[in-house]
């Protein structure tokens, strides 16, 4: 599939996704998915970097837009977008000559999986964080961002290995 043809489906699938779907689910009370950090995950490396932020940051504001939610999208996923280079060379040991050829889905699943929780954890913390803006609430913005984080990867390794199996 051509890089543009799979980014625009990717953001466009991601975004209707997120907003006319994930955004209805609250389980037990208070736990929402947030399925397009998968986004930031699945953006191919050799693309610009001005690009894929900027696509990151519309995306999270798109879903504020729909959301109401004042912004809080955008920064949390501009921010896992932005640190999302340091954790590839962190834990998938890659270097600048590596980001030709890399693929996710070649990786040993330990490595990606550390990868993955680690942007979903961070990227729902600051979530959370912005939407109480107090730290008075600081165990609720924890035990949000730990059950919300366990949803959201569940339904993320769920997702890949379903489509990776139909391919």
């Amino acid at each position: 599939m051509n890089k543009g043809l799979y980014i625009s489906f990717l953001f466009f699938s991601l975004l209707f996704l997120q907003v006319f779907l994930l955004n209805n689910i609250l389980f037990l009370g208070y736990i929402n998915p947030y399925l397009y950090v998968a986004f930031v995950i699945f953006y191919p490396l050799r693309k610009e970097r001005f690009l894929f932020l900027f696509l990151s940051f519309l995306l999270g504001l798109s879903i504020d837009f729909f959301s109401d939610s004042g912004g809080i999208n955008a920064f949390a996923l501009l921010f896992i977008a932005y640190i999302r280079l340091f954790f590839i060379r962190l834990i998938l040991k890659k270097t600048e000559q590596d980001y030709l050829l890399f693929n996710i889905h070649e990786e040993p699943f330990g490595k990606v999986f550390n990868y993955i929780i680690i942007l979903i954890v961070i990227h729902h913390f600051i979530l959370f964080s912005l939407a109480n803006f107090s730290t008075q609430n600081l165990s609720n913005v924890i035990i949000n961002t730990l059950y919300s984080s366990i949803f959201t990867a569940v339904l993320f390794f769920l997702g890949t290995f379903i489509i990776r199996k139909n391919k």
